[in-house]
């Protein structure tokens, strides 16, 4: 008798904890995915020229964005500088494309993208390196 009391509480404490962790999102790979937690992760994408391409100045540069709040949260800076950028639509993604300013010559330049999302944890700041010419 002594023993069916002990095997019934662990099955009850068994059951109670499976079911509390489901219920909390605990269980598995870091939980269910849902609520607050989730959200579509911005990202740049494509990036053309490629990274460490050698460009002349004033050289047009595009890349795919996703996850993006829309083409307003889409913002382009070099050197800490605003860069006007041009966004198309495309259904699933965003293509953007802008031009490096004329007076940048002889040095390497960052193309740097602030992607925000809706959520801000899920945006995405990121960009790459160009080496402009004469």
């Amino acid at each position: 008798m002594k023993h069916m009391k002990i095997l019934a509480v662990i099955t009850t404490l068994i059951i109670n904890h499976a079911a509390w962790a489901q219920s909390t999102g605990h269980i598995g790979h870091g939980g269910s995915g849902s609520g607050d937690d989730a959200c579509i992760k911005a990202k740049a994408s494509r990036f053309n020229p490629e990274h460490l391409a050698s460009v002349a100045p004033g050289a047009e540069f595009s890349f795919a964005a996703s996850g993006s709040n829309g083409p307003g949260h889409i913002h382009v800076s070099i050197k800490q500088k605003p860069i006007d950028i041009t966004v198309e639509d495309k259904e699933t993604f965003y293509w953007v494309k802008g031009k490096l300013p004329e007076d940048i010559r002889n040095t390497v330049v960052r193309i740097s993208i602030d992607l925000k999302a809706k959520a801000p944890k899920c945006s995405e700041v990121t960009g790459w390196l160009l080496k402009v010419g004469e």
